[in-house]
């Protein structure tokens, strides 16, 4: 698909590059037109200068024929507006912007924009890996019944096959981030220092997963 995105700073221009590699057109929209160094020259890409949420600007990177469009400028004001002329004048599906504060991210929401609040988002991160303990959900299904979380695994569990540690306490392992690669495990997969475990479990289990990821494997 044809996908517009607002920004060109490190956030906008590796989304640019991430996207072109996966075979979609690509237009980025900036107002500095020295951003566009950041593309690099095998960029090919449409670079469009101007403000992200003028409508002549938004037409000239062909917004009218895109299926989603990313506002990841500097500014909130600008990206929450630039997403709202997207979804509401040219009719575009898939918007999303991102947004430092997160009151107003979570405002922005109820509106049906959906935001990636940068602050919010690094600093749960970096709790994440500095308090690692417990389970923290990424997703719910609707009814909210079922989640996926990532959990804190003790080093009493590297060593041990994946199928052990589901059998002991009750998840399915979705997959493993290994050394910052993604894996899908298989039964026989062995768990190693530093893996990230991310598991598919019921909700109201949560406090017995945990238990049971600390305890360890001889305990669990």
């Amino acid at each position: 698909m044809h996908i517009v995105i607002m920004g060109c700073g490190r956030v906008g221009a590796t989304l640019a590059q991430n996207l072109e590699e996966r075979g979609h057109s690509v237009a980025v929209i900036d107002r500095d037109p020295t951003a566009f160094r950041r593309l690099g020259s095998r960029f090919g890409g449409r670079r469009v200068t101007g403000l992200g949420f003028d409508r002549d600007t938004l037409s000239e990177a062909g917004l009218h024929d895109a299926g989603a469009f990313a506002a990841v400028s500097s500014g909130d004001n600008s990206n929450i507006i630039a997403a709202r002329v997207a979804r509401e004048v040219f009719g575009v599906e898939n918007v999303t912007a991102r947004i430092y504060d997160s009151r107003r991210a979570e405002v922005y929401e109820r509106f049906g924009i959906p935001t990636v609040a940068t602050v919010r988002w690094t600093a749960d991160q970096m709790l994440r890996r500095l308090l690692p303990a417990g389970a923290e959900p990424l997703w719910r299904d609707p009814s909210g019944g079922v989640q996926l979380s990532e959990v804190h695994v003790t080093a009493a569990w590297v060593g041990h096959r994946v199928s052990a540690f589901q059998e002991r306490t009750g998840v399915r392992v979705a997959f493993l981030t290994r050394m910052g690669e993604p894996m899908l495990p298989t039964a026989g997969t062995v768990l190693q220092e530093g893996d990230l475990v991310h598991v598919m479990m019921y909700s109201d289990r949560v406090a017995e997963v945990e238990a049971a990821c600390l305890l360890g494997p001889e305990e669990a």
